[in-house]
């Protein structure tokens, strides 16, 4: 039964979204249409969509020969899951009337109802509500796939489907409304988060080292990545995706649009150099694996604050985010802790420091021009998304391995989850 169930759930979903359709029709506020901003948008969002695939083979690159293929899929295949779940309620969860702030009303745009293609002033004035609603779709998708670094190599393939599923309804839902949405908690405390830095790094990266910490260390650790050209390619689609992540949080095509564009490039440039020389000053190799891992770290970084400094802070950001990180690393290999792909010391640490640094150099309202109250409100909110995420992600690994076993049997995982879980493999 249990092998059955998954395309149960999935026919019921299928029929439920056939009969909760909408119509796409020009209710109101057609005039505020803006072309230029539409057209950007759905570049942007098509830039975004193109990161999924890029992290697939980043992480694909990096791991044993044997769990290549399994670990492209867990990345491709939440392009799939999670698209469907944010049409059905997801985007509701996220965008919904606000409950208390902290999470929408499932029913507000249940199945998309609603979402239609004029403007939303709510949200974003001068483009289709329903190309915000696939904008903001992309960022759903590829923050459960950067999860699944931590837990490569281990993972039972069904299983991680429902845990994906879980937390993109209990975890990143929650944590987009506080945020992103007007009435939104974090979003009313005056945190700043411009393109994801809490949403989708910090949830990521501490959901990752939940989810290492509950599976436990890799019976056999090779690491030797399969395919350091995977890495590069992967690395190339992230940064030029990123220019959509974060220049298309400015929902048009305008100056803040322009202003995180060079911002995310000069941060990415800076923190890839920075690793080079930083790895060079401690007598380690100058690798290109160093190169990738060092140009993501600043990505990252760079997220929340992609809007609000300058391109001098951008360095500096850069700069601070691949010392930081690089320690962390360092720090973690020497620890009983088998983040498979140093998820949490990139995307967590990385997704810190750039939520610090938002507080201190965020122009006007940061911490170097007087101001107090948004730096203290990050590191209240930074403790509260790191707990929240972290002890609810250990909750939903738990929910998940009672009903579907999480990890693959000894056998399997010496296999390769290639063979064991898909029945292929790269010869």
């Amino acid at each position: 039964m249990g092998k059955k169930l998954n395309f149960i759930v999935l026919t019921v979903l299928v029929i439920l979204a056939l009969l909760c359709g909408t119509e796409y029709q020009i209710l109101e506020n057609e005039a505020n249409i803006d072309s230029g901003d539409t057209a950007w948008m759905i570049v942007a969002s098509a830039l975004v969509f193109l990161m999924t695939p890029g992290l697939a083979f980043f992480y694909g690159g990096m791991v044993n020969k044997k769990s290549v293929i399994s670990t492209m899929l867990q990345s491709f295949v939440a392009l799939g899951v999670i698209s469907i779940l944010w049409v059905i309620v997801g985007f509701s969860l996220a965008f919904g009337d606000s409950f208390y702030g902290i999470i929408g009303n499932p029913m507000t745009f249940f199945c998309f109802n609603d979402v239609s293609v004029s403007p939303n002033p709510n949200f974003a004035g001068s483009i289709p509500f329903l190309l915000f609603a696939l904008f903001q779709l992309k960022f759903a998708i590829i923050t459960p796939a950067l999860i699944t670094g931590s837990f490569a190599e281990r993972i039972r393939f069904r299983s991680y489907i429902f845990f994906m599923v879980l937390f993109s309804i209990f975890i990143y839902s929650p944590l987009a409304h506080m945020t992103w949405h007007p009435d939104g908690l974090l979003r009313n405390w005056d945190v700043l988060d411009f393109a994801g830095g809490t949403v989708v790094h910090m949830s990521a990266g501490f959901a990752a080292l939940a989810a290492a910490l509950y599976l436990g260390k890799r019976r056999i650790k090779i690491e030797k990545p399969a395919n350091i050209p995977f890495v590069i390619l992967g690395t190339g689609l992230l940064w030029f995706g990123w220019f959509g992540f974060n220049s298309g949080s400015a929902l048009g095509a305008n100056t803040d649009a322009v202003i995180a564009f060079a911002n995310t490039n000069i941060a990415s440039a800076t923190s890839m150099i920075t690793w080079l020389f930083f790895e060079r000053f401690y007598n380690r190799k100058m690798s290109s694996l160093g190169a990738c891992i060092g140009a993501i770290v600043g990505l990252v970084a760079i997220t929340p604050a992609a809007g609000f400094v300058t391109i001098g802070h951008s360095i500096f950001i850069g700069f601070i985010a691949a010392l930081v990180s690089n320690i962390a690393i360092q720090l973690n290999k020497k620890s009983k802790i088998d983040d498979t792909l140093e998820v949490f010391p990139s995307h967590g640490v990385g997704g810190i420091v750039g939520m610090i640094l938002t507080g201190i150099l965020a122009k006007d309202v940061g911490l170097i021009y007087g101001e107090y109250t948004t730096f203290t409100h990050h590191l209240i909110a930074l403790i509260a998304v790191a707990l929240f995420t972290f002890f609810g992600s250990l909750l939903l690994l738990k929910i998940v391995d009672l009903a579907l076993p999480l990890r693959v049997r000894e056998d399997q995982e010496l296999r390769g989850l290639d063979l064991s879980q898909h029945g292929e493999n790269i010869e």
